[in-house]
């Protein structure tokens, strides 16, 4: 199983348990901008108690799911994984922070089709905010590859001025400037 197999299959289960949920990570800055590689999908999923059972059990099967691993998820570092048991590939899943730029990401997100599947995924902007604050928790270039990498894509087509600001709260301006004026480039392939 690759990883656009995996994606569409933890689409499918994750549209049969009816929970809010959005991709994230690398898997959606390669839908907005330069695709790569990558060994996990990240998603971001609304996950009340009440549906901790259903996750669970869908993942059941071909994914290790730990169930006591899902419920601990509701303190830091709020995260729990599922792993692909047929490709050893990861899938994580994080909890929304109830901080306004978290609480912003999950109204913002946005419904595609990936592989023929419906998926909800972050929007472009919001993917490279988050690539940039990711890059300041662990440095990397493949964090500002990847968000360089959505600039150049979308290029005139993102809000600019919803980046400033989110930029500016963040405490990530120097970065996005230096992202919009080119000084950071995508990872050429």
């Amino acid at each position: 199983m690759n990883e656009s197999e995996l994606l569409v299959d933890c689409l499918r289960r994750l549209n049969r348990t009816n929970v809010i949920y959005y991709l994230t990570g690398s898997m959606a800055s390669n839908y907005w901008g330069v695709p790569r590689t990558t060994h996990d999908l990240d998603f971001v999923v609304q996950l009340p108690m009440s549906a901790v059972s259903r996750i669970v059990q869908e993942f059941s099967g071909e994914f290790y799911i730990d169930e006591s691993a899902v419920r601990a998820a509701y303190k830091p570092p709020h995260q729990f994984n599922a792993i692909d048991t047929r490709s050893s590939l990861k899938v994580d899943f994080w909890l929304p922070k109830p901080e306004a730029f978290d609480r912003e990401m999950l109204k913002r997100r946005i419904q595609v089709t990936l592989f023929g599947e419906p998926a909800w995924i972050a929007t472009a902007e919001d993917v490279v905010l988050h690539k940039l604050i990711w890059n300041k928790i662990s440095p990397s270039q493949r964090q500002l590859g990847d968000a360089a990498g959505v600039v150049a894509v979308q290029a005139a087509a993102l809000d600019k001025n919803y980046l400033k600001h989110w930029a500016q709260e963040l405490h990530l301006a120097d970065e996005l400037d230096q992202l919009l004026s080119g000084k950071i480039k995508p990872k050429q392939t």
